[in-house]
């Protein structure tokens, strides 16, 4: 029993101190880009930061939950691309009101996350392997659906408000602050209570940490594993629309290569590839220093290609420090 509560003290100790060093590498990224450009800290490319964060950010949220299982999902980007021409269809095609265009739009991704939760549980695909074919399928549907075509909002008043208005901007007067940026912090303290304050995040690190004992102790780890991909999709679903309105379109080549980006932002944020560790705000914080990275860089003038360099040798260096802090553990 004792042993149990220390690697418990032990395991929050090394989360804590996880958060802090993202957080102290996030400070420092910004004081190194403001100092060599005075372009950086300034308020339209801070918005600009945060802007960027937002669907990337939703994406990585999402990305938690099975990273936390020890799983993977490659799906994520095309889900979102998916849903968003779904969203689409049902309002310019289909001609039903906004709303149910959005939850639709959710509701694609929930039922991609179902899929895959499926395949993984009951078929039992390896994680890479289903959420591959996931991804696959959902790049083919976007383009058959759309007719390779981009699908227009411009006949639906309202919609790019949904992303790119600022409710807060009628509370507090001059602070243009985006709805994209609002509801991924709305949408991050959600998830943080599902992860740390329900059933769903107990066994969440339950699968991650042991899921043949978690098995055994009557846990019905199939249905959870479902229930986990398919908040995943959810989180997709909520990034297709966000992403539709933001370009007031939804383009049906878009999204792969997003799942990388989310993923990375979780393994910089502290959450184990191996499994049973994670936190919300550890994702928030590595969603932020990636958007952080890059957009310094383009401010540096630093040529596309090496800030994929930079950024791919970032992951590395934060996937490298998980395995030494799982070895001291």
């Amino acid at each position: 029993m004792k042993l149990s509560v220390l690697k418990s003290q032990a395991t929050i100790k090394t989360g804590a101190t996880q958060k802090i060093l993202a957080f102290a590498s996030l400070i420092i990224l910004v004081v190194i880009f403001s100092v060599s450009s005075s372009n950086f800290f300034q308020f339209d490319n801070i918005i600009g930061i945060m802007l960027s964060t937002a669907v990337i950010g939703v994406l990585a949220l999402g990305s938690t939950f099975v990273i936390i299982t020890s799983g993977i999902d490659l799906a994520v980007g095309t889900v979102m691309t998916f849903s968003s021409v779904m969203t689409g269809v049902i309002i310019t095609v289909w001609h039903l009101p906004m709303p149910l265009g959005i939850v639709g739009g959710i509701a694609t991704g929930a039922v991609c996350g179902i899929i895959s939760g499926l395949a993984v549980a009951k078929m039992k695909i390896p994680p890479f392997i289903a959420t591959l074919a996931m991804m696959m399928i959902t790049k083919g549907l976007s383009l058959v659906i759309s007719g390779t075509k981009p699908i227009y909002f411009n006949d639906t008043p309202g919609f790019d408000k949904i992303s790119m208005g600022s409710v807060i901007s009628y509370i507090i007067p001059g602070l243009e602050i985006p709805n994209a940026v609002l509801i991924f912090f709305v949408v991050a303290i959600i998830a943080s209570i599902i992860l740390s304050k329900t059933i769903i995040g107990r066994y969440n690190f339950a699968l991650g940490s042991n899921e043949e004992a978690t098995r055994l102790s009557g846990v019905n780890t199939n249905y959870w594993k479902v229930v986990i991909y398919t908040l995943t999709g959810v989180f997709s679903g909520i990034a297709g629309v966000m992403m539709a309105s933001r370009l007031n379109s939804a383009q049906p080549a878009l999204g792969q290569g997003y799942e990388l980006e989310a993923i990375a932002a979780v393994v910089i944020g502290g959450t184990s590839l191996s499994g049973g560790k994670g936190s919300i705000l550890g994702t928030v914080i590595g969603a932020l220093i990636m958007s952080v990275l890059t957009n310094g860089l383009r401010i540096l003038s630093v040529k596309q290609e090496w800030q994929t360099v930079i950024v791919g040798l970032v992951v590395i260096v934060a996937v490298y420090a998980d395995i030494l802090r799982r070895s001291k553990q």
